[in-house]
């Protein structure tokens, strides 16, 4: 069971996933603006992941016997400079959800919760995966110049990306 604490705690992670989710799919309208489709994809399946992620945690609140609480979602960036710019906003977006992770478990270590530190090692890995797959994609940028046929290489690198749901089947 839940203590308060944890079960408004981890509802604010919900709120959180989902302004990511929507961040993500704002970013992808922007790349299909300008005509980048594959950063639109790369984006696109980044929105859909940031969903599952929330609904992970939705899912755990319910199964612990607590009530999800949704809040409203903050209206997300919509425009930006360059495909740099997006992804070192996604960078910094990503740092402070892994922060956020971490306080969670943190709380979770606090409250002797096990079995919600051990809901939350999934996390703390993808957040590793998460901010490492935008470190890598700014080095190609910066590589690229951002412009050119190194922008058009990336761009179809990142079109390859395809979305596998990772939630358990119903």
């Amino acid at each position: 069971m839940l203590s308060q604490k944890m079960r408004q705690t981890l509802n604010e992670q919900i709120n959180r996933e989902m302004y990511s989710a929507y961040l993500y799919l704002s970013m992808s309208a922007h790349a299909q603006d300008i005509g980048l489709p594959g950063f639109a994809n790369w984006f696109m399946v980044q929105y859909k992941e940031e969903t599952e992620h929330a609904m992970r945690i939705y899912n755990y609140i319910i199964e612990q016997g607590g009530k999800v609480e949704l809040k409203a979602i903050d209206e997300p960036l919509s425009e930006f400079k360059d495909p740099m710019d997006m992804f070192k906003k996604t960078l910094k977006h990503e740092q402070f959800i892994t922060k956020s992770i971490n306080d969670l478990v943190d709380l979770a270590v606090k409250e002797k919760d096990h079995a919600t530190q051990i809901f939350l090692q999934w996390f703390v890995t993808e957040q590793v995966e998460e901010e490492a797959n935008d470190n890598d994609i700014i080095a190609k940028l910066e590589l690229a110049g951002g412009k050119g046929n190194g922008l058009f290489m990336i761009d179809k690198e990142l079109a390859q990306r395809t979305f596998t749901s990772e939630l358990p089947a119903e």
